[in-house]
């Protein structure tokens, strides 16, 4: 590991005047489960560090205001997986933190760590897609609010400008009826990186959302508005040849030691069948009982 400085920060302004002055030559610290291991590695050789975890505009908060949760940057995922209110908005999302890591990992790792990351295997995108979030960012220009949908470039590379830092994630309260599901697959159990994720929701008027990731360079969203997705009664061969347009664009490495394109594009299938009917399951279990 080579020698760099360490700057903790104490406010927002702070931060920001860091990342500005040191530039490319500037990571950022907030739980630090990558950072750490690609400095020991030598990938990432930054002169700074910035510590912004003592940061109070980045405090770890969840909270609902007009029909907004917000999450705060330096949340980890133990909070996310055990907070009731995400547990019961956004089902999908607390399932997608609680199997980030390990435990010790989950302690750790912020979402919006996660997401800056930008790995196509990153277990809270897909949720993060299919619930259309929206990430805050402030840098020397102000403020701005990046949909999650084109917040991610390709591997390691987001739209996040220079200087800019993630204060927080938004997600708006369902408006509707919603039944979600998070799946995914990985080599074995435990820590391992997934060879496929996928997020599915179903919501009372028939609009099922798609998510998937780790089969391509960035994750995707497809949407079906048909009906026919979120139709318990209808046949599986109706809903196959939706299934195959909503996957036409995963095309998954063939360079990855974790699973073959052929593998990762036909458990791709089998996760989003599944995550379908745990989705149309989830939205039926939630309706109002008729008196």
């Amino acid at each position: 590991m080579q020698t760099f400085a360490y700057e903790r920060p104490a406010t927002l302004a702070e931060a920001v005047a860091l990342l500005e002055a040191h530039g490319p030559d500037a990571r950022v610290l907030a739980g630090g489960t990558d950072l750490v291991i690609r400095l020991r590695d030598g990938s990432a050789r930054p002169r700074v560090v910035i510590d912004v975890k003592r940061i109070a505009e980045l405090s770890p908060t969840i909270r609902e205001h007009e029909g907004i949760v917000t999450i705060g940057a330096t949340t980890v995922m133990t909070d996310l997986a055990d907070s009731k209110l995400v547990r019961r908005l956004f089902e999908a999302l607390a399932e997608a933190a609680a199997v980030v890591g390990s435990v010790q990992i989950r302690n750790r790792a912020t979402l919006a760590g996660n997401i800056c990351n930008a790995s196509p295997a990153a277990d809270t995108a897909p949720p993060l897609l299919v619930y259309g979030a929206v990430v805050v960012a402030t840098g020397p220009q102000g403020t701005r609010r990046i949909p999650i949908s084109e917040f991610f470039v390709r591997s390691g590379v987001t739209t996040l400008e220079r200087s800019e830092l993630v204060v927080a994630v938004e997600l708006p309260v369902p408006t509707s009826r919603t039944g979600a599901a998070h799946l995914r697959r990985t080599r074995r159990r435990g820590h391992d990186l997934a060879s496929v994720t996928v997020c599915c929701s179903v919501d009372a008027n028939g609009v099922t959302r798609l998510s998937y990731g780790s089969v391509g360079p960035r994750p995707v969203l497809t949407v079906d508005e048909t009906g026919v997705l979120a139709d318990p009664t209808a046949a599986d061969a109706a809903k196959a040849p939706i299934l195959e347009r909503m996957f036409a664009d995963a095309s998954p490495s063939k360079r990855s030691m974790r699973a073959s394109p052929e593998y990762r594009l036909a458990m791709l299938r089998v996760l989003g069948s599944r995550a379908v009917r745990t989705a149309i399951e989830r939205l039926a279990s939630d309706a109002p009982v008729e008196e």
